[in-house]
């Protein structure tokens, strides 16, 4: 048996993790063994919660996610088939999935904030000028976007409010980096032609 060390309270072979290990614990886990899950659960909710900060930016919702993330994985790891990839990535997938999922729910929501708040303009307000500025343009700017196609939208949303680089980007969403580069510049000439920026 290997010597272990522990490293922020995650025991880790001296020679490094084998690269099945989180294989082999999500099928122990999909047989409902529940040290198998907190030794899973060690072992990536660090990577998992800064791949879900980085794309939300936000700690508390980021916290939701990953608690979230590992209840899909409690459930659902019977469906892991470690012939067809590495468990470490399974659940890195799920979350990216989940927070990704989640910014579009907040875009949703900021969408019907937005309607509520222009419903709201129609009762007249003193010394509002710069707060009704701010409320078009936030309207204009999600319009534009809701206008990109799903793929320009994806990587300008991770890019710009993920803060992923396009390499980053291209790794998440499973393109080539050339594809990356060619939907955010197209997206970016786009958006400038929705808002009427001149280039």
């Amino acid at each position: 048996m290997l010597e272990e060390m522990v490293i922020d309270g995650v025991d880790v072979p001296e020679d490094g993790p084998a690269p099945d290990h989180a294989a082999d614990l999500l099928v122990r886990v999909a047989a409902g063994d529940q040290d198998a899950f907190a030794r899973l659960y060690d072992m990536l909710a660090p990577r998992a919660f800064g791949l879900i900060l980085r794309v939300l930016v936000n700690r508390a919702q980021s916290e939701e996610v990953l608690q979230e993330v590992f209840l899909d994985v409690w459930q659902s790891a019977g469906s892991f088939a470690p012939n067809k990839g590495q468990g470490r990535s399974w659940v890195l997938t799920i979350a990216h999935r989940r927070a990704v999922d989640r910014v579009r729910s907040s875009q949703a929501s900021a969408d019907r904030d937005v309607k509520a708040g222009l419903r709201d303009l129609s009762t007249p307000q003193q010394n509002v000028d710069e707060q009704v500025e701010l409320r078009i343009e936030s309207r204009r700017v999600a319009r534009a976007l809701a206008a990109l196609p799903d793929p320009q939208r994806e990587a300008l949303t991770l890019a710009y409010f993920g803060g992923y680089s396009q390499s980053e980007v291209a790794a998440l969403v499973g393109a080539p980096l050339g594809t990356i580069k060619t939907r955010m510049r197209d997206g970016l000439s786009r958006l400038r032609t929705e808002m009427g920026v001149a280039l």
